[in-house]
């Protein structure tokens, strides 16, 4: 059960590292940050693949802020309900695909797989790099390994 700390709901910094709060649910946190990271690539995907790019280094960038403040604040590294890092994970994976349901699909399935199974390098990042840089690396890496899988199924099909 994902316990969320009451300053999620009051503290801003807090609420966008937990994912606009969608890492307050109670079971699968990751999973529903990276569900509610979609919608909002829908809106991302309008733009030119540089601003796309430029606004996902940017996301990085205040990623690694959010998310060391929060976890210094509440006391746990990272926190489950900490899904800041699933929203760019999500957004690398889906970096110049096609912008469709199947597609947005498919790069789900493919960035849940590579974030939970975490297979070497994105284990390795996962224990041994710390703070907010940390927290994020695993995923950011996750959604590279999902974005080539996803850019080659493209090809393939």
């Amino acid at each position: 059960m994902n316990r969320v700390p009451s300053s999620v709901w009051r503290n801003p910094v807090h609420f966008l590292a937990f994912g606009l709060g969608s890492g307050a649910a109670p079971w699968a946190p990751g999973t529903f940050g990276t569900l509610a990271a979609v919608p909002l690539w829908y809106l991302l995907a309008q733009l030119p693949l540089i601003t796309y790019l430029a606004l996902v280094l940017a996301a990085f960038a205040l990623g690694c802020w959010l998310c060391q403040r929060t976890s210094e604040d509440i006391g746990v590294h990272d926190h489950g309900g900490i899904v800041w890092d699933e929203f760019v994970g999500y957004w690398i994976t889906m970096i110049a695909a096609p912008v469709t349901p199947l597609w947005a699909l498919v790069g789900f399935v493919l960035f849940r797989i590579f974030d939970i199974l975490k297979p070497w390098p994105i284990r390795w990042a996962d224990q041994r790099v710390h703070g907010g840089l940390g927290i994020m690396l695993d995923d950011v890496i996750a959604g590279v390994f999902a974005a080539l899988c996803l850019q080659g199924l493209r090809l393939l099909v």
